[in-house]
């Protein structure tokens, strides 16, 4: 089994290079994250771009999603000369998403970028100064939901994948995941009347991709933030939601996780949960490792694996074989 086609990963360099040819012909990565550190200029992404779906092509492997984050204001990988948004807490009206879903697919498309981390559709309760604060539509969960439903079909319908995040909700939490583990003590009942209606509506508007985020649910499940939960991935967004897309985790570099699993916890954990694309955003030691966890995990659970690989196969031909 490709077992590496469950990793998604960021590298070093603006160009192809030796780390690149690596990840795609010995891991055999399923995708590519860029960051502001890949990214020279419009042309040189594209040329970036090219050369590693050329490399996989050449290698006989699938194409790779090649995702960024997107999302406008505080976090968007591309600046100028691509067109600059304010961000989701500055859009008024579904007209104003639709423009910018357009603008941003487009965009992306146009330099071979084929997935971007977005939208948000984390909810922050009126008057709550949250982490999340400058990055979500502002409003009830149902504005959000209209908006986030909006910014998904703009995107998708201009052949950009897109990617609700982060499932079930960090809207609420004040604590940086990249910095630390936050916990959020709010039951799933709670969460279901709020947080999860916009990722409801984005599951109706046949989202690609769902990210998972790294805050511990306490009155969910106490042993595992969601991106390693059996409880919030398999059980609830995967059977009860009946989600049948792409789920991924944030990036497990972060300190969310890196603070307090080993790597093979985190792995094996996020495999046996039903997620299927794990992240690694920086470049190192990681990737391989977890390469070789998830051939073990093949080994002993195959029909698990099998599943896993068959949705993202799943995704490639409907999204990157046309």
């Amino acid at each position: 089994m490709d077992c590496g086609q469950r990793l998604m990963i960021g590298f070093d360099g603006t160009a192809m290079n030796r780390d690149i040819e690596h990840a795609v012909v010995d891991v055999g990565v399923g995708g590519m994250i860029l960051f502001s550190r890949n990214i020279a200029s419009p042309e040189q992404a594209a040329a970036l771009c090219a050369d590693i779906q050329d490399l996989a092509r050449r290698h006989g492997k699938p194409p790779l999603f090649i995702a960024v984050d997107q999302e406008g204001g505080q976090v968007a990988r591309f600046r100028k000369p691509f067109t600059e948004f304010r961000g989701n807490p500055f859009m008024e009206t579904p007209a104003e998403a639709e423009r910018f879903a357009g603008i941003v697919s487009r965009e992306l498309r146009s330099v071979g970028v084929n997935m971007n981390f977005a939208p948000v559709v984390d909810c922050i309760p009126e008057g709550f100064d949250g982490i999340m604060a400058g990055r979500v539509f502002k409003g009830a969960p149902e504005r959000v939901a209209l908006m986030g439903a909006t910014v998904i079909e703009g995107f998708q319908q201009n052949g950009l994948m897109a990617v609700a995040k982060h499932f079930p909700g960090i809207g609420r939490t004040v604590l940086d995941s990249h910095l630390d583990l936050p916990r959020l003590d709010v039951d799933q009942a709670e969460m279901a009347r709020t947080d999860l209606i916009p990722f409801v509506k984005a599951i109706e508007a046949g989202v690609s991709g769902i990210m998972l985020s790294h805050i511990l649910y306490t009155a969910i499940d106490p042993l595992w933030p969601a991106s390693l939960s059996e409880v919030i991935s398999r059980q609830w967004l995967r059977q009860v939601l009946g989600y049948p897309g792409l789920i991924m985790t944030d990036d497990l570099d972060m300190g969310a996780v890196a603070k307090h699993y080993p790597l093979e916890t985190a792995v094996l954990q996020a495999a046996a949960a039903d997620v299927d694309l794990m992240l690694i955003c920086h470049w190192g030691p990681n990737i391989d490792a977890a390469f070789e966890l998830l051939q073990t995990f093949s080994k002993t659970h195959p029909e698990m694996m099998a599943a896993s690989l068959q949705r993202i196969a799943t995704a490639k031909s409907g999204w990157l074989m046309r």
